[in-house]
């Protein structure tokens, strides 16, 4: 005899396919959860990592900012250094220079001249004396305007006072020489006398 199934079978399978779709349903957002948590995971790894980095490179910055300054530093020492080294080697080139320069003073002030102050501004130079006559502070810078080591004489006041009685108060200005204007004047000079005396040995065998 055969058999006639009266349960209600398609709501039965209506049941089982909505627990198999949340099934799914589950399983697909379960799958959603732990791969947003991985990537949260893997991202926040990275964040970290370059944060890692971004800390030491600040870290290197700042050593390196550091080792600049003490660069600069070194170097502001370096010219500093440089700069007393060059006023050392000037002071010590100028010393034969103020030996010729009064040398050459005295040798250039004629008798009867007397001097009573000498101010020096960098290579200018300050005469202030009294001579015996107007024509002795001629002479004085005539021997100023032919010295080796003073050049541009130049006469700021003569006068006689009442009340003087060595003579009349002057008051001029020279320059002093360098050293390698000196020399350059020396071996100029030099030329010139070897060669006006080749020239008189010449006409003379002639």
């Amino acid at each position: 005899m055969p058999r006639i199934n009266l349960l209600p079978w398609r709501e039965e399978q209506r049941k089982e396919r909505k627990i198999a779709f949340l099934v799914a349903l589950g399983g697909a957002t379960l799958g959603a959860g732990v791969v947003y948590f991985a990537a949260s995971l893997l991202f926040d790894s990275m964040i970290e990592a370059q944060e890692r980095r971004n800390d030491r490179l600040r870290a290197e910055i700042k050593l390196l900012d550091k080792q600049i300054e003490e660069i600069n530093n070194l170097e502001s020492a370096k010219q500093k250094f440089i700069a007393r080294m060059e006023i050392i080697e000037k002071l010590q080139r100028s010393r034969p220079e103020i030996v010729h320069l009064f040398d050459e003073i005295a040798r250039a002030l004629p008798d009867g001249t007397y001097l009573t102050a000498i101010k020096q501004t960098d290579r200018r130079l300050r005469f202030d004396g009294v001579a015996q006559s107007s024509t002795r502070v001629s002479n004085f810078m005539r021997n100023i305007d032919s010295s080796e080591w003073l050049r541009n004489p130049e006469l700021e006041v003569v006068e006689t006072k009442k009340d003087q009685t060595l003579g009349a108060s002057f008051t001029l200005y020279a320059e002093q020489v360098s050293a390698a204007d000196a020399g350059e004047a020396t071996a100029a000079g030099g030329n010139k006398v070897a060669a006006r005396t080749g020239a008189a040995r010449t006409g003379a065998a002639r």
